[in-house]
């Protein structure tokens, strides 16, 4: 009983899941009358059906040129009726492209409850407008390089636009991405549904149609109904050419929207008229085709035509593989993304730890990211401590040598001591001159140390007898005279080398 009671209860969740996925599901309706696209864009008289262009727009079968690249020219086609349907959206194609680095002005899409000017003041169209702008904006005229940039203007027919600011005190939201001299066209598409404004757009640095990166979504948002259609574009100083490749309109409603989406019967007997007449036509622009080019269909229809080359072949599998490449390239993209993500979540981490440590709470500033820690040791602090150990590599060099020469000093006296003693036995006597400059030597050195030793605040030594003043010394007592300064010349010389060794300062 429990199981079946559960069953039941869960299939009662299910339908209810169901039954709202059913209403939340949105569909779509062609407009062939809010659109235009190539191949025959353009008629023969130069019109667009269902649409009205001015100003210096221009229309060919393929695209409709807002403004060309030269200065102060200034186009906009807009729909000839109004539409009857509340949600819409609209997939525009385009291509803006320019000699220069930076271009000028830019385009607009309008939708509105009155037609616009085809040489207004606003990229080409009327200002205070009543309804939505969405301006693809090429020119920095507030000299904050945040150009190019798609921004969506909501007007209520009072405000005018501020083209110093590049209208960013009056935006309702938009996004920073570039859409000139593009490889492909460039691609948006506008989503009006239940009050919610989102644009969608396709970089064209790609051909694939699925593309899309979300620009911006606002919700709440209040637009005329019964409005017009219209795309415009103007240029200053700075020229571009301003394409429109196609502009296809599709009414959105819900699976539980009443009837109103309904064809009657009058409105299907004239689609169907049309529809036959446009047959008609159709065929009889092939006869026509047929018998000028009798030659051309004849090749046509061979069967070979209908196989792909190997030189097609090959284009598909390089093309393929590209696009393979850039899917992936994409995906590594994010993960480099997500990596970088974690690192700086991990230095936050690290920075907060040695914060805690030092007692010192991090104090960041709002919207600000948190900077890693100072640790003790800093680079600064590193090359100090190189260039000091070098330093003292080289002293001790130095202190070496000198041990060497003092060395190779005492050795030659020693080896001139022997000879003076040997003469000395001979009969010569010892010069007298020589040991005083001895003895004064030996005293300099004494008061040397005992300057150190006070300074260094070591019980000083007593101080013995002077030398007894003799006229002459034995072998010896000379050797051992000369051994004692030597030693204290040597000591000496390492103290003095150890004091400029402190004096200097280290940084």
């Amino acid at each position: 009983m429990v199981s079946f009671s559960i069953n039941l209860l869960l299939c009662s969740v299910l339908c209810i899941l169901v039954n709202t996925s059913i209403q939340q599901t949105v569909h779509r309706r062609f407009e062939y009358k809010y659109s235009f696209k190539p191949p025959y864009l353009a008629q023969k008289d130069g019109s667009v059906p269902f649409w009205e262009y001015g100003g210096n727009a221009i229309a060919s079968g393929e695209s409709v040129r807002l403004a060309p690249s030269l200065r102060s020219q200034k186009g906009a086609i807009w729909s000839k009726q109004p539409i009857n349907f509340d949600w819409w959206e609209v997939d525009v194609m385009f291509k803006i492209t320019g000699r220069g680095r930076i271009g000028a002005d830019g385009l607009a899409f309008w939708y509105t409850s009155q037609r616009g000017d085809y040489t207004g003041d606003v990229f080409g169209s009327s200002d205070r407008w009543n309804g939505l702008g969405l301006i693809f904006d090429s020119f920095d005229n507030d000299n904050k390089h945040n150009n190019p940039y798609i921004m969506a203007v909501i007007n209520d027919g009072t405000k005018n636009f501020d083209h110093k600011s590049d209208g960013s005190t009056q935006l309702l939201s938009g996004c920073l991405r570039d859409f000139r001299n593009k490889p492909f066209p460039t691609r948006a598409r506008i989503e009006y549904y239940l009050n919610t404004l989102t644009v969608y757009f396709h970089n064209g640095l790609t051909n694939n149609e699925a593309d899309y990166e979300l620009c911006f979504r606002a919700e709440n948002v209040m637009l005329p109904r019964g409005g017009f259609f219209g795309l415009s574009a103007a240029t200053g100083g700075l020229a571009d050419d301003h394409d429109v490749i196609h502009f296809l309109t599709s009414s959105l409603y819900s699976a539980q929207q009443p009837g109103s989406q309904q064809i009657s019967n009058d409105e299907q007997q004239k689609l169907s008229q049309e529809y036959q007449e446009y047959q008609k036509k159709l065929e009889q622009q092939k006869e026509e085709y047929r018998k000028e080019h009798p030659d051309e269909m004849r090749d046509k229809d061979e069967m070979d035509d209908w196989f792909e080359s190997d030189g097609q072949r090959e284009l598909r599998q390089i093309f393929q593989s590209l696009s393979h490449i850039q899917d992936v390239t994409r995906e590594l993209h994010k993960k480099v993304d997500e990596v970088i993500g974690k690192q700086m979540n991990s230095l936050s981490m690290l920075s907060a730890v040695y914060s805690q440590s030092q007692g010192q709470p991090i104090q960041t500033q709002p919207g600000q990211p948190i900077q890693a820690p100072q640790f003790p040791i800093t680079r600064h602090d590193w090359e100090v401590f190189t260039s000091n150990n070098q330093l003292l590599i080289q002293t001790i060099s130095e202190v070496k040598s000198f041990v060497i020469e003092a060395n190779r000093k005492s050795d030659a006296l020693l080896a001139g001591g022997a000879g003076a003693a040997a003469g000395a036995a001979g009969g010569a006597a010892i010069n007298p001159q020589f040991l005083n400059e001895l003895r004064d030597s030996v005293n300099q050195v004494k008061s040397n140390l005992a300057g150190v030793s006070q300074r260094l605040s070591s019980p000083a030594q007593p101080m013995q007898g002077g030398c007894p003043s003799v006229s002459c010394v034995s072998t010896g007592m000379l050797l051992l005279v000369l051994s004692g300064q030597l030693l204290v010349l040597f000591l000496y010389q390492l103290y003095k080398e150890r004091k400029e060794a402190q004096a200097k300062k280290f940084f």
